[in-house]
């Protein structure tokens, strides 16, 4: 399947936010962060758009160039990380001051995060609902490994489904440590993938 990807630029925010919003609305990490159906409804979308602005400023966003998938990048360095140990708490903030489980499972998530050794980090990937299963998040992680495999980088993820764990382990990711166990909630999976030659 041919998918063509490009970065995103400044005019594709209210795209990303779309599609991540859309794909995201019924996974059971985001329905432990928000877990009143109406309440995810109306706030999820902030989160989406705050993670997007995130990646926009630090990392890259690939999306295909039909709009279908996006796919959201960090570039993680080899020296130990400068922690913002208030981000969480302002990511809460900023999005919805009640909810606790917003700056928890940013802690949690950065606490199993691997130090030590530069890597991409795949924080988020996304296909409209009504298109997933044909490839397109394959096509995008594909196109940002074969980026990785020549700058000899490896590549990391929290996978939040069983499903996105097997398709990523397809694609050479394995599990990396221990799951993380959210409280009273679903399971993440760390995963690794070193480069190839």
């Amino acid at each position: 399947m041919g998918v063509a990807i490009r970065t995103a630029g400044e005019g594709d925010r209210e795209l990303v936010v779309r599609l991540l919003d859309a794909a995201f609305q019924d996974d059971l990490v985001s329905g432990w962060v928000f877990p009143g159906a109406e309440h995810r409804r109306t706030t999820h979308p902030k989160l989406m758009a705050a993670f997007a602005d995130i990646v926009r400023a630090e990392g890259r966003i690939d999306v295909t160039e039909d709009g279908t998938a996006c796919a959201l990048w960090l570039s993680i360095p080899a020296e130990e990380r400068d922690h913002d140990d208030e981000g969480p708490a302002r990511l809460r903030a900023a999005v919805d001051p009640e909810n606790e489980r917003i700056e928890l499972i940013a802690r949690l998530t950065d606490g199993i995060h691997p130090v030590g050794r530069a890597h991409a980090y795949l924080w988020m990937i996304a296909t409209a609902p009504e298109r997933q299963g044909e490839g397109y998040g394959t096509a995008l992680i594909n196109a940002a490994l074969g980026r990785c495999d020549r700058e000899g980088l490896p590549a990391y993820l929290e996978a939040t489904s069983g499903r996105s764990r097997k398709l990523y382990e397809r694609l050479g990711f394995e599990l990396k440590g221990q799951p993380l166990d959210l409280p009273d909630g679903p399971r993440m999976w760390p995963m690794w993938r070193e480069p190839r030659g």
